[in-house]
């Protein structure tokens, strides 16, 4: 299998891992809150023997500078940034969780510029930015944060929580990795910028396949609420995986894997890009 490469633009603004012919198609991956370009190494591997698999670490992440300003808007616009800058033409994009949605703001600007989409264990919103529920979602995890802890002591916690039955114990140990690495700064901009987002109405203009994959045991997308986002995009493809939670890739990396190769196969044609 081809090992992942860290890398970095040439413009210095993003760091990324990727393996793979950068002539083949581009599969992106764009991970959530907590997580890591280094938390898609499996799908890297797994891959790049098919694909230009490439994973970025999200602004304020890993090798990636900072925005001056972190909303869902700004990361969109950032991730086109990134994809001119690596070259990744009509790419495959998959966003978990914040990842899914950056995609689907994403797609608000540029619909057609995309092969396929993965939409995995996220919402097509957040709701009210002064709501009851937001302020208590947004409080309990930033609360610790605020009385002294750190991301390092939170993140057995964090990735526990996260979690279905039986993770890989190899997943679980990058996963807790991945979040303890995390700049408080980064995380709690991250967080904030959940606030108010909401691209319910602008589901039925995607049109490009899609693949909606939801976790049974996951408390922060629940699977009925992915089930009915994938009523509303008209392409849409709906996976439930049982016993899953929120971290799909890392804890059933097998199961995540043969799930988006077999939309792949069935919705993408895997041609290679003649430079």
């Amino acid at each position: 299998m081809p090992q992942p490469t860290t890398l970095k633009t040439a413009d210095g603004r993003f760091g990324y891992e990727a393996a793979g012919d950068f002539t083949a198609p581009p599969l992106v991956f764009l991970h959530g809150i907590g997580g890591a370009a280094r938390g898609w190494r499996g799908q890297i591997e797994a891959f790049g023997d098919r694909y230009h698999a490439i994973a970025w670490d999200m602004p304020g992440y890993g090798g990636s500078a900072p925005l001056a300003a972190v909303s869902i808007v700004t990361l969109a616009d950032a991730l086109q940034d990134f994809l001119q800058a690596t070259g990744a033409a009509k790419p495959i994009l998959v966003g978990h969780s914040i990842g899914g949605m950056i995609v689907q703001q994403w797609l608000t600007k540029h619909p057609d510029s995309a092969a396929a989409v993965v939409l995995a264990q996220t919402s097509p919103a957040f709701g009210k930015a002064d709501g009851d529920w937001q302020k208590e979602f947004i409080g309990a995890r930033l609360g610790p944060l605020d009385r002294g802890e750190t991301m390092v002591s939170l993140a057995p916690s964090l990735v526990r929580e996260l979690v279905g039955d039986d993770p890989d114990p190899a997943g679980m140990e990058l996963a807790r990795d991945c979040m303890a690495a995390v700049p408080e700064a980064s995380y709690r901009a991250s967080m904030l910028a959940l606030l108010g987002f909401d691209q319910r109405g602008a589901l039925k203009n995607i049109a490009v396949p899609t693949l909606v994959l939801s976790g049974t045991k996951d408390k922060n997308a629940p699977a009925p609420m992915m089930a009915k986002m994938a009523t509303y995009i008209p392409s849409a493809t709906y996976v439930e995986l049982e016993g899953v939670g929120h971290l799909v890739n890392l804890e059933r990396p097998k199961t995540f894997n043969a799930a988006l190769d077999s939309f792949l196969r069935a919705h993408v044609a895997a041609t290679r890009v003649t430079v």
